[in-house]
C-alpha cells in the first residue's frame, strides 16, 4: 500500500508512535474540568476519576477490536460503529459519527476559552483584594463611604449580621478591584441572546480565543506529519511537567490524608454508599458523567487509521499506549491536586473555570513565582496540546463521515498536505459559535454539559456496536480480537454510561442540559436526509462498505436479530428511568 496518495485522499505518513503523539492532548483535558467534579463530588472526586479512568481503558479494548477491521477508514471509532447499525438502522449509524463529533468538537472553544483567560490573568491581571493597591485605593477614597451609602445598605441588607465597618470596608475593597482592573478585562463589544443556549459574547476573551483557534489551523493545515510532530515537543514540553505535579507532593509528604479519607458526597455524613441520601448518589453520578468526556477521550487515537501506513500493526498499539498513558495522569494528578489543595482549594473560582489550574500546580511542587509563571506557561501549552488533538480528530471525523455517505459531500475536500480542510473550516466555524457562548463561566460548563450528552449517545452506541460486529460480522478479519468477556463486560458499560446521561446532565445546573443535549443529536436526522436521499439518491457512495463485503443495494443478513432493538429500547429506558428517579439535593 502506497504511504503517499494524492487525488484527494488522506496521506499515510504515521506510525503508531506519529498517532500517539497527536493523541497527547487528552491526558491534559483532566484539568478542564477537575475543579467543576471537585466542586460537585466533594471528596469523591479523585475516586470518581479513577473510576472513569478504568472504564475508559476497559471500553478501549472494544474499540481497538473494531478500529482493526478498517485499515481504510478515518474518523475514529464512531465511524467503525456506526458500520454496525447500518443493517437495523440508517439513521442509528450516522447518530453515532454525528454525536462523537458533536462531543469532541467543543474542545476547541473551551481550550481556547480557558486559554485566553490565562493570557488575560497574565497581560491584566485583577489585583487582589489584599493587594497594596487596592489597600492604598480604599484608604484614599474611604471618606465617599457611609453608613447611609447605597451600594452599603445593600450589602447590609445582603448579608445578615455585618457591622457598618465591615460593610464599608468590603464595599470599598471591591469597588477598589473594579477601578483598578483593566478596561479589557470587562470590554464587550455584543452580547446576544440565543433562547434555551445562553447568550454569545463577544468580548475580549472571544477574540483572543479566536486568534488562538486560527493559529491551530494554520499548523494543521499543514497535514497530519506536521500536526504529529508539533504534537510531539509539545507533549513532551507538557506531560513531563504535568507528571512532575502528580508525583512529587507523593514523594515529598505533601499530600494531607484528611482530603483523601472519609470519602462522600456534599451534604453527606456518612461514608457508606448505602447510607446516601438519592441527592447524594446524584453528585456522585454527575461526576461520573462529566468526568466521562475527558477520561474516554483517548478513543481519539484511533481516528488517523487511514493516515497509519502499517493499520493492522498499529491501530491496537497506539489506542493502548494512549490508554495507558492516559491512566497514569488521570490516576496521579487528581490524586495529587486533592491531597494537596483540599475541597476548599479545588473549589475556588479560579480552579473550577481553569484560569487558576496553573498557578496552583506551582504551589503544589513548591515553587516560587518564577515557577508558578512557568507553569501557567505550560498550561496555555498543555491546553494548545488538546485544542490540536481534537481539531485534528474532529475534522477526520467529519470528513469519513462524508466519504461514507453520512454527512454533506463537501466535507471531503483534502489540500496538497493531506488535511481534510472543509472539514476543519467547519470545525473552525461552528467553534467561533461556542466560543462566543462559552466566553464566561456559566456559558463554559452549559457547553460542556451537552456535547457529553453526545459523548455518552456515542458511547453507547458503540459499545454495542462490539458484538454486533461479532455476530453480522465475525468472518471478517480482525488483527486482533479482545476476549469475548470483555465485549460482554463492555456491553453492560454501556448501559452503565446510560444511567450516567439519565442522573448527570442535570447536575451542571442546567435542568434542561439532557433535553437539550438530545435535541443536538436529533439534528442529524435532516443533514442525512439531505445527503442520502437528496444528493445520493437513497444509495452510499461506492467504497464506503467494502470492507464489511457489502453493497448498498444488499446490507447483508440481520444476524442478531431484534438484539440491537431490544438494546436500544432498554437503554432508553435505563436513561428515562436515571433521570426520573435521581434528583438534586434539596
Amino acid at each position: 500500500m502506497s504511504n503517499q496518495q494524492g487525488g484527494g485522499e488522506l496521506v499515510r505518513a504515521l506510525d503508531w508512535k506519529g498517532a500517539f503523539w497527536v493523541a497527547a492532548g487528552v491526558p491534559p483535558l483532566v484539568l478542564f474540568s477537575i475543579g467543576g467534579i471537585a466542586g460537585t463530588t466533594g471528596k469523591l472526586a479523585f475516586l470518581v476519576w479513577i473510576i472513569s479512568m478504568t472504564m475508559g481503558f476497559l471500553q478501549s479494548f472494544t474499540y481497538a477490536e473494531i478500529a482493526g477491521m478498517f485499515g481504510n477508514k478515518s474518523g475514529g471509532t464512531s465511524v467503525y460503529g456506526a458500520t454496525a447499525w447500518l443493517r437495523y438502522s440508517k439513521l442509528i449509524a450516522p447518530l453515532s459519527v454525528w454525536c462523537n463529533w458533536v462531543a469532541w468538537t467543543p474542545v476547541l472553544s473551551l481550550g481556547c476559552a480557558i486559554a485566553a483567560g490565562y493570557i488575560l490573568n497574565s497581560l491584566f491581571p485583577i489585583p487582589a483584594a489584599d493587594s497594596q493597591a487596592v489597600l492604598s485605593w480604599v484608604a484614599a477614597n474611604a471618606a465617599n463611604y457611609t453608613e447611609t451609602t447605597q451600594a452599603v445598605i445593600d450589602y447590609i441588607a445582603g448579608n445578615a449580621g455585618t457591622t457598618p465597618a465591615d460593610a464599608i470596608t468590603a464595599v470599598a475593597t471591591a469597588d477598589a478591584v473594579s477601578a483598578l482592573t483593566h478596561p479589557i478585562r470587562n470590554w464587550e463589544l455584543l452580547g446576544i441572546p440565543i433562547p434555551f443556549l445562553g447568550t454569545l459574547h463577544f468580548n475580549s476573551t472571544f477574540v483572543i480565543g479566536a486568534i488562538l483557534m486560527l493559529i491551530i489551523f494554520w499548523i494543521q493545515h499543514r497535514g497530519i506529519a506536521a500536526t504529529a510532530s508539533a504534537q510531539k515537543w509539545l507533549g513532551i514540553i507538557v506531560l513531563v511537567p504535568l507528571l512532575l505535579v502528580g508525583l512529587v507532593p507523593i514523594f515529598t509528604g505533601a499530600i494531607d490524608g484528611a482530603n483523601v479519607t472519609g470519602l462522600l458526597p456534599p451534604g453527606e455524613s456518612s461514608t457508606s454508599m448505602t447510607d446516601w441520601s438519592i441527592g447524594g448518589w446524584t453528585l456522585f453520578l454527575g461526576g461520573l458523567y462529566i468526568a466521562a468526556w475527558s477520561a474516554y477521550a483517548f478513543e481519539t487515537s484511533v481516528c488517523y487509521t487511514r493516515e497509519l501506513k502499517d493499520p493492522k500493526r498499529d491501530t491496537l498499539k497506539v489506542i493502548m499506549f494512549s490508554g495507558l498513558l492516559c491512566v497514569v495522569f488521570y490516576f496521579l494528578v487528581p490524586f495529587s491536586f486533592q491531597g494537596v489543595l483540599g475541597l476548599d482549594g479545588m473549589s475556588d473560582p479560579g480552579i473550577v473555570d481553569g484560569t487558576g489550574v496553573g498557578e496552583a500546580l506551582g504551589n503544589m511542587v513548591g515553587g516560587g513565582s518564577v515557577v508558578t509563571q512557568i507553569f501557567v506557561i505550560l498550561m496555555i501549552l498543555a491546553l494548545f496540546l488538546a485544542i490540536m488533538t481534537a481539531m485534528a480528530g474532529s475534522s477526520r471525523t467529519l470528513y469519513q463521515g462524508s466519504k461514507d455517505g453520512w454527512l454533506p459531500r463537501y466535507l471531503t475536500q483534502v489540500n496538497e498536505h493531506g488535511a481534510p480542510t472543509r472539514a476543519m473550516w467547519t470545525d473552525l466555524v461552528f467553534n467561533l459559535f461556542l466560543l462566543a457562548l462559552a466566553s464566561d463561566a456559566t456559558g463554559y460548563f452549559y457547553v460542556l454539559a451537552i456535547s457529553n450528552v453526545g459523548y455518552l449517545i456515542f458511547n453507547f452506541l458503540n459499545l454495542n456496536a462490539g458484538w454486533i460486529h461479532r455476530i453480522d460480522s465475525g468472518h471478517i478479519a480482525r488483527p486482533w480480537k479482545a476476549p469475548t468477556v470483555l465485549i460482554g463486560v463492555n456491553t453492560v458499560l454501556a448501559f452503565v454510561n446510560a444511567l450516567f446521561l439519565g442522573a448527570g446532565a442535570k447536575v451542571w445546573g442546567y435542568s434542561s442540559a439532557l433535553w437539550v443535549g438530545i435535541v443536538f443529536a436529533a439534528l442529524i436526522i435532516p443533514v442525512f436526509y439531505y445527503r442520502h436521499y437528496i444528493q445520493d439518491g437513497g444509495k452510499f457512495p461506492r467504497g464506503a462498505l467494502e470492507e464489511l463485503g457489502l453493497k448498498d443495494d444488499d446490507l447483508g443478513e440481520r444476524k442478531a436479530g431484534m438484539w440491537p432493538y431490544i438494546a436500544l429500547i432498554a437503554g432508553a429506558i435505563v436513561v428515562l428511568w436515571s433521570n426520573w428517579f435521581f434528583v438534586l439535593p434539596g
